[in-house]
């Protein structure tokens, strides 16, 4: 907005110099009264230098029509909707996609949820192969046309949204589009859910089934019609996801019931996600319900609950994590499993992140610190920089979480901290269900090169300074081939470190230089 107002105040110093060099009307002067000729001898004129184009707003105009694409339903053309960058044509998608399509960007062009799209039909526990897949060019926006708009990629289908550094698919509200929004607007439309064919726990389609087996499915929270997901393929594909932003979702599907900006479920190690932005979700930024995920470059920004939110029996790998709370909202960083009677089943929950940067501002839910595991999920927290401030850094819940290893119950032991430094508020630790605060930092200075007395010196809000340079980094490439290996804690080394610009959205929450305004939507 700020280069919006630069730019109006420019051509308003134009006009007013315009004006008084009196650019229209005679340029000789008659004297009145002489009775004859005045003769003025004028100095030679100065030559005029060329003027410096005065920039101009540009302000979209509408596409004259939609595209065609494969699917024998096609594209509805909604009109035109105004909003400030300008007039766009709108063309909503079917409410399922039959057959494989492809969305181009084209300028002035916006492709609208009118309710929730599927893509392809459920194609069970035990099948293989990709039946439909929604292909999204780099530049395209999405929006959401009312609340319970949602993408719901099913079963044995998949997505393949693939943007830029410079042109970041946007998937948004429709309040985003018409400039109502500011900062602190969220919860607008429902978001992304990739169903797939991976194992979970906690069986409630098929209550019975035995978990991590293809006869254990769960379904949606939320959703009113069957959205199934679960099975067996540990490396089955729900497609690809690069360089995308996902703001303002959230929307509550029924009492309690609220989607993520991301929701993965079930999905396999075949599905490719980094450089994914979520930007004020009014539920969790992005929760996993098993499966196995990888994924690299997440950031997310105003949160109204968990940032990492991690269920029913997911093997996860992150790494490059930037993570920041609105003040005043927000429940944690984030938040492992949950204590209920099926908090034994197997695959046991095992999350692993590495080189993150959380920003912890406030505490407003009810799990009472920045991080919070329990439910018996095991945990690895590696090159990490967590500001709490004010907050404890981090409680866990239930003995089973900090119980030792025994590879019988698919247990990798109590939670694990390698060069973690923490700034947090009193307590620092907090304990649980049987589990005491002496127990949690026990189990965190395990591990080496942690500090809970950190005094953090980030520029930028999330960029490395002086004292997390001076912090040894852990090794990764003792633990798997998925991580890149770093000589630094944090998700950012210095200001040289430049991944999270130019594909993100800039916001008060979190300033990223180089990047357009979340309340607005690009217009190159």
């Amino acid at each position: 907005m700020a280069s919006i107002k630069r730019l109006s105040l420019i051509l308003m110093t134009t006009c007013a110099g315009a004006a008084l060099s009196a650019c229209d009307g005679a340029s000789d002067i008659a004297s009145p009264g002489t009775g004859g000729n005045v003769i003025i001898n004028n100095p030679a004129p100065t030559p005029t230098p060329t003027p410096t184009p005065t920039p101009t707003a540009s302000l979209v105009t509408p596409a004259t029509g939609c595209p065609t694409i494969a699917d024998p339903q096609g594209l509805t053309d909604d009109g035109t909707i105004t909003g400030p960058t300008g007039e766009y044509r709108v063309c909503t998608l079917p409410d399922r996609i039959n057959t494989s399509i492809n969305l181009p960007q084209i300028d002035g062009l916006l492709y609208r949820l009118g309710g929730r799209v599927d893509v392809g039909t459920d194609q069970g526990a035990t099948s293989t192969g990709t039946d439909v897949t929604l292909s999204i060019e780099p530049g395209v926006i999405i929006f959401g046309g009312t609340g319970v708009s949602w993408l719901a990629v099913n079963r044995g289908n998949a997505i393949d949204a693939v943007g830029t550094p410079t042109d970041p698919i946007i998937f948004t509200s429709r309040d985003n589009v018409l400039g109502l929004n500011t900062d602190s607007s969220s919860g607008q439309w429902g978001g992304v859910v990739l169903m797939g064919r991976a194992p979970i726990t906690d069986c409630t389609v098929t209550p019975g089934a035995t978990p991590g087996t293809a006869a254990c499915e769960r379904q949606t929270e939320g959703a009113v019609d069957p959205a199934v997901y679960g099975g067996a393929n540990t490396a089955d594909s729900s497609g690809t996801m690069q360089y995308v932003q996902i703001r303002y979702s959230g929307y509550v599907l029924s009492a309690n019931n609220e989607l993520q900006s991301l929701t993965t479920e079930g999905i396999g190690t075949g599905t490719t996600l980094d450089h994914i932005m979520s930007f004020n979700s009014s539920d969790d930024a992005v929760e996993m319900f098993g499966g196995r995920v990888n994924m690299k470059y997440f950031v997310a920004v105003g949160a109204e609950d968990d940032n990492l939110d991690t269920d029913t029996g997911v093997k996860a790998q992150l790494q490059f994590v930037i993570a920041a709370q609105r003040n005043g909202v927000g429940d944690t960083m984030l938040e492992a499993d949950s204590d209920n009677s099926v908090d034994g089943d197997l695959p046991r929950q095992h999350t692993q992140v590495a080189n993150f940067t959380f920003l912890q501002r406030s505490n407003v839910g009810s799990d009472l610190a920045a991080m919070y595991i329990r439910g018996g999920a095991d945990y690895s927290m590696a090159n990490g920089v967590v500001s709490s401030p004010n907050y404890t850094c981090l409680r866990l819940s239930r003995t089973q979480t900090i119980a030792a290893a025994n590879a019988a119950i698919d247990e990798n032991g109590p939670p694990e901290f390698e060069s973690v430094v923490m700034d947090c508020g009193t307590p620092t630790f907090a304990g649980n269900s049987g589990v005491t605060a002496a127990d949690v930092e026990t189990v965190f200075n395990a591990g080496t090169n942690n500090d809970d007395d950190f005094t953090t010196s980030l520029t930028d809000m999330f960029v490395n300074g002086s004292n997390e340079a001076g912090v040894t980094a852990f090794d990764l490439t003792t633990v798997g081939i998925f991580w890149t290996d770093t000589d630094y804690i944090g998700a950012v080394e210095d200001a040289n470190d430049t991944w999270w610009q130019g594909w993100t959205c800039n916001s008060s929450t979190l300033a990223f230089a180089g990047s357009s305004d979340c309340t607005s939507l690009p217009t190159s």
